[in-house]
């Protein structure tokens, strides 16, 4: 399981860096969930990080093929290991396709960058496909990977999907050679229900910052995440009827109470 932390700059990149995040992502949370940064940014925070850490970047949502295929040339040219496309005002499948083969060809040339599709649990409300579909559009098209996320984060993850339906969800992309990662206000109790519903990667935010989402990136923060990480047990989670099989996992439950978490561990070094 590998912890992303999304960052704004490169302070809050080093942050996360020297907190122990496995991937750093850039984006401006200000703009969305898929808000790119600028490109100075970026190549301000590929910088900050100088290959300490993969670096994740998000292009926003695809509007059109040769739109969603600049913005991912102009990530490249910086230099980045994941690459995030949505696809909020798609609702054709057949549409989706087409700007995910654009996004693809463009990545291509670069050898060493991975697309990642991202399917929003609340997909209704930004008039996009059921998640289900980007998996499938994910699977034709030659992506890595898929993410499932909040649109408008009104509310987390498990608040718009329950526990059952995300499994379900990480399952088939796993069946389609996908990775899986799982993102959308995840903190406390939901952070934990995701990290034993099999995902590949979870994505940290708001967790991670001093503020919420908006607010900065704390090393603190970060460092107790990781240090939780490395103290966790493996547990078994009933989903429905069912339970699902015991996994190692790399990364600690948060409890909701967050603050009172990240003095524990403090008192503790």
């Amino acid at each position: 399981m590998q912890l992303l932390i999304s960052v704004a700059g490169p302070a809050e990149a080093r942050a996360a860096v020297r907190g122990g995040a496995d991937v750093i992502d850039a984006k401006d949370p200000r703009r969305g969930a898929l808000g790119p940064v600028s490109l100075h940014r970026l190549a301000a925070i590929r910088g900050a990080i100088a290959g300490a850490r993969p670096l994740s970047a998000a292009v926003g949502d695809a509007t059109s093929e040769e739109a969603v295929a600049g913005a991912v040339a102009a990530a490249l040219s910086v230099g980045v290991a994941f690459l995030k496309v949505g696809f909020a005002g798609v609702t054709s499948e057949a549409r989706a396709r087409r700007l995910a083969v654009a996004a693809r060809r463009a990545v291509e040339t670069d050898v060493m960058t991975r697309l990642v599709l991202v399917a929003y649990a609340d997909w209704r409300s930004v008039a996009s496909l059921p998640p289900a579909r980007v998996v499938a559009v994910a699977a034709d098209t030659g992506a890595a990977g898929v993410l499932f996320d909040t649109a408008t984060k009104h509310a987390p993850l498990f608040a718009v999907e329950s526990p059952a339906a995300v499994a379900a969800w990480v399952a088939a992309a796993h069946a389609a050679g996908l990775f899986a990662a799982l993102a959308g206000g995840l903190s406390g109790p939901d952070l934990a229900r995701a990290l034993y519903l099999g995902a590949d990667v979870v994505g940290v935010r708001g967790a991670a910052c001093v503020g919420g989402r908006t607010g900065r990136v704390s090393r603190a923060r970060v460092a107790a995440l990781r240090a939780l990480a490395d103290a966790a047990p493996s547990l078994r989670v009933p989903i429905g009827r069912g339970v699902l099989p015991q996994r190692d996992v790399e990364l600690a439950e948060i409890v909701s109470r967050d603050d009172e978490v990240f003095h524990a561990v403090r008192e503790r070094a």
